[in-house]
């Protein structure tokens, strides 16, 4: 009987300890092991774009990942926003049909992704894998069917995402998941409808569609909330965001609207559990500018958002005249849960930006032990 309650007390102490280490989300911040902590680093968006992981691709490519994680780490950052799937073209493996088969060809991405996750692991980095790409019409085909056939989506959840979330969800360099970049990029903002969910029209003339006029909010908060439902059924404790390309559908604040607030994402999808766990925003001036509206000219608590605020791209060439280390310290000093550069910046420039705020304490930590 001793020796029973023993066991038991130990696996519980073991899975609490597992739990309480992981990154998780008090109020409007991250808190990991009882600490305020706010992300910092970069986005590794693609080595081959689309081609990164699965069919032994990350072993080819390693080699600059590995870089790109020593340039974070040395900079002192703590996290990396990394592209994935982007359009389907190598992962995941679909059929003739357009139906998912498994997460690809040769049977390698899992093996691929947890190395990548192992190698972040020994720098004390934080993975933010970002699934799909809005941003750019690319092998549209098979991204297209999951995005407006729930049955071909309902076989990426089954056969790939499930899957992957099950045999990643316990590793300490998993920081969280991105279901998609920049989606406003194919969305049409000519869409008038009774419900504000699902009215885009407030969009019009903001740059939304650049990509496509292709899907409507509503496919695409669809989209969003299978995703997000089926990562939180297999994984209750993830934190899950999706990238807007600008502030303008995730606030309610300054003319715009919300689009993937918790009542619109369940509203478009149906799944309960299908809710973001916290927002990204990424800001790039226009002529030289920030928007009236944008993260850059603002608090987070300006945007009038119950959870964290991640920027999750940025860049001193479209930064409004501000240099990257005056962008990162902006970030960090405004109430925003996170600071990712965008990586087309030279690494000098997205280094200096994150060594800005490495060593500060006064807004939240930067250092992690993973």
């Amino acid at each position: 009987m001793h020796i029973q309650l023993f066991v038991v007390v130990l696996l519980c102490s073991a899975v609490c300890d597992a739990q309480g280490s992981r990154l998780q989300i008090q109020g409007m911040n991250f808190v990991k092991d009882g600490h305020h902590v706010v992300l910092s680093g970069a986005n590794t968006a693609w080595i081959d774009y689309g081609n990164d992981f699965g069919n032994h691709n990350y072993q080819r490519n390693r080699e600059r990942f590995l870089h790109k994680l020593d340039m974070v780490k040395n900079a002192g950052g703590n996290s990396m926003r990394t592209w994935i799937h982007v359009h389907g073209a190598t992962s995941p493996y679909f059929d003739s049909n357009g139906d998912v088969v498994r997460l690809d060809r040769d049977g390698t991405f899992l093996s691929d992704f947890k190395q990548y996750l192992d190698d972040a692991h020994s720098r004390n980095i934080l993975i933010f894998p970002c699934l799909w790409n809005g941003a750019v019409v690319q092998h549209q085909e098979l991204l297209h069917g999951l995005i407006t056939d729930t049955s071909k989506l309902q076989t990426y959840l089954d056969k790939a995402l499930i899957p992957w979330v099950t045999a990643v969800k316990d590793h300490p360099a998993l920081g969280g998941w991105d279901i998609i970049n920049e989606m406003e990029g194919f969305m049409n903002p000519e869409i008038h409808d009774s419900d504000p969910c699902f009215d885009t029209t407030f969009l019009r003339n903001s740059g939304t569609g650049w990509a496509g006029k292709l899907y409507t909010a509503k496919e695409l908060q669809r989209f969003i909330n299978w995703q997000t439902d089926a990562i939180l059924r297999t994984d209750s404790h993830a934190l899950v965001s999706a990238g807007s390309w600008s502030q303008k559908s995730q606030t309610d604040k300054f003319g715009d609207h919300n689009l993937y607030s918790d009542h619109c994402l369940v509203k478009a999808g149906g799944k309960q559990l299908g809710k973001l766990n916290f927002y990204q925003t990424h800001s790039y001036s226009w002529q030289g500018a920030f928007p009236s509206d944008s993260t850059f000219r603002h608090s987070a608590a300006d945007f009038g958002l119950d959870k964290p605020i991640v920027v999750g791209e940025y860049m001193q060439s479209s930064g409004g005249g501000m240099s990257s280390a005056q962008l990162f310290t902006y970030c960090y000093e405004h109430g925003y849960a996170g600071c990712w550069i965008w990586s087309d910046e030279s690494e000098d420039i997205q280094a200096s930006g994150i060594r800005a705020i490495s060593s500060r304490t006064d807004h939240g930590v930067i250092h992690l032990t993973l």
